[in-house]
């Protein structure tokens, strides 16, 4: 806890951002963590309350000692603080700037009041940890002579290369990209997080031993079987990239795109990279279809690229203001929230299905659809007379993914007895005991997005962290 009466006597304060009509006008984050005045009082906050559910599975996928390292930087411990936040997350920068703060939902606090500010905390410890050069390579002391093969480098199998690393295994992480990070480099547009923030760990993590090859597209350039005979263990951590399919009327007219082939393209041009034909919102009415993270990043670079309107489509209804009878405190509520993107500029048609798309000489021109009730994802009502159709130059489908994104590396893992649950991903059990993690066949393992399905970064860390543990225990059970 913080000060014993401190939330009695402080509000929450929120961190500085960029005012909109600024931050629309670049690719660069626009928030500022606290200083250090605001960060001691915001710590105090946290209450004596007991049981910490913000911490655990109501609260915090990577299990962040929470209520510890609050009451450190209330007292002015900033490096205490950081090592209890890093005792149980990697990568807590990502986290701080990426995560949705189920914490937060769960906070005691939150039943009378604001909730404390955990993610900015977070953000304000690591961050602090950086400036001070507290942030070091912690290589291992010793050797096993194992070998590890860890298959995309995402927040997981990052997270899960660290961990082995550092227990003195030989660890190399391939990339089928030209840079390292998944959808963290990728997906993640550098206004929500700028990539010097990855490249930054990157070199923490060569400094500790992991290896690297980018450009390697496993299943393609190497094959599984070829990774079995020259490694000790493999780590699949290729995410769930796979896009859920709109098939309706038009579908397949130009103009329309899946957020990913957008936001990788924007985050390539951001960084660098000359691109033919791209993909440009400018001057253009722009309609996002779907409601999760995925359509606000779209929503926000639509914003930057100078977009004349952007409209995003949910067939969910409007959600309440507050929490409703179906989703008690601590758990993560279904509630009306505005994210950034949305607050820089867009309209929200809420129980509005797309119905199919009108073009003109092959190019998009129109989005038609009609008002809905929806009962489940399987049972969705239309309301009569409710038909619209909105002018669309560009349309964004973000309606989230149904598994790893179909690749060679699948059929190669079915070929060997890798088996699949219903939904696509790769089956490595959820049971309880030393089988987390493991696939259906000896020494190989499975962690992440690619084995729960698409998920947030914190359980990616969470995952990564854990599958190593398993596949150390392994790796010491086997002589070779």
């Amino acid at each position: 806890m913080g000060k014993i009466t401190g939330f009695l006597e402080y509000k929450r304060s929120d961190i500085p951002r960029e005012p909109v009509e600024k931050r629309v006008k670049h690719f660069k984050e626009f928030e500022t963590p606290y200083d250090d005045t605001t960060a001691r009082i915001q710590g105090a906050r946290c209450m004596d309350c007991g049981i910490p559910f913000c911490q655990g599975d109501t609260g915090c996928p990577v299990d962040n000692l929470i209520p510890e390292w609050n009451d450190l930087v209330y007292h002015g411990l900033w490096k205490e603080a950081l090592n209890r936040l890093h005792f149980t997350n990697n990568f807590p920068e990502f986290t701080g700037m990426l995560c949705p703060a189920p914490c937060e939902y769960a906070c005691t606090l939150g039943l009378i009041d604001n909730p404390v500010a955990i993610k900015n905390i977070e953000r304000t410890i690591i961050d602090r940890g950086f400036e001070e050069g507290w942030v070091e390579p912690l290589p291992p002391q010793f050797l096993t002579g194992k070998k590890i093969a860890v298959v995309g480098s995402g927040p997981a199998g990052l997270a899960a290369a660290q961990q082995l690393a550092r227990k003195g295994h030989s660890v190399t992480v391939f990339e089928r990209e030209d840079r390292i990070g998944g959808l963290l480099r990728y997906g993640i547009p550098d206004f929500k997080m700028e990539k010097w923030r990855i490249d930054r760990r990157l070199e923490q993590l060569k400094m500790e031993g992991v290896k690297f090859k980018t450009n390697v597209n496993v299943g393609v350039d190497i094959t599984i079987q070829q990774l079995r005979e020259e490694f000790d263990a493999i780590i699949l951590a290729m995410g769930a990239e796979e896009p859920r399919k709109l098939n309706v009327p038009g579908a397949d007219l130009k103009g329309i795109y899946y957020a990913m082939d957008y936001l990788i393209q924007a985050n390539r041009m951001v960084a660098g990279d000359k691109i033919d034909n791209p993909i440009d919102a400018k001057d253009k009415h722009v309609i996002v279809i779907g409601g999760g993270d995925t359509a606000s990043d779209c929503i926000g670079t639509a914003n930057r690229q100078g977009a004349k309107s952007v409209t995003q489509l949910d067939y969910n209804p409007v959600p309440p203001q507050t929490r409703s009878e179906s989703d008690p405190w601590p758990f993560y509520p279904r509630i009306l929230r505005t994210s950034t993107s949305q607050e820089e500029g867009v309209i929200r048609r809420w129980a509005s299905q797309t119905k199919g798309f009108k073009g003109k000489n092959g190019h998009v021109v129109a989005v038609y659809g009609n008002e809905v009730i929806k009962k489940s994802r399987k049972e969705i009502i239309d309301i009569p007379n409710t038909e619209f159709e909105l002018p669309a130059d560009l349309v964004f489908i973000a309606i989230g993914f149904s598994g790893p994104k179909k690749a060679p590396i699948l059929d190669q893992l079915k070929e060997i007895g890798v088996e699949f649950d219903e939904y696509g991903n790769i089956k490595a059990s959820f049971g309880i005991g030393g089988d987390h993690f493991k696939t259906t066949v000896p020494g190989i393992f499975a962690c992440g997005d690619v084995r729960r399905g698409q998920s947030l970064i914190v359980w990616a860390i969470s995952e990564g962290r854990k599958c190593a543990d398993v596949v150390d225990e392994y790796l010491l059970s086997i002589k070779k």
